[in-house]
């Protein structure tokens, strides 16, 4: 983690859990405005399409999802609340092959915007 990193997680402690989502190969978009950084996306993907992400709006507005490799993806499993508390859940969750991941369809899942990629 480099200075500016540090400096954050010392000053709002519930970045630190984006710091371990980090390590654990998941990827980061953030967007901004003229203000600074309004909202970040992130996402892990996993073979044969299954993807989890994760969207920050604040410390106490997040939003985690598990979708499937479909057309359309199907939301599998999906957590709102606290940054830290839907970090955890994310953290938690069992690979997509495991015996106790998720794998009822609840849903149709959304499009996660990809650099690069068109809408």
């Amino acid at each position: 983690m480099n200075g500016a990193a540090a400096t954050a997680v010392r000053l709002f402690p519930e970045l630190g859990r984006l710091a371990e989502l980090e390590a654990a190969g998941w990827s980061f978009i953030h967007h901004r405005d003229g203000e600074g950084v309004k909202q970040v996306d992130a996402f892990r993907s996993w073979p044969g399409g299954w993807l989890d992400c994760l969207r920050v709006r604040s410390a106490t507005e997040a939003m985690g999802l598990r979708s499937n490799g479909g057309d359309p993806p199907g939301l599998l499993w999906e957590r709102t609340g606290a940054l830290a508390e839907v970090v955890e859940a994310l953290i938690g969750l069992p690979a997509p092959g495991a015996r106790t991941a998720p794998r009822l369809v609840l849903g149709t899942a959304p499009q996660l915007w990809m650099p690069g990629s068109r809408r």
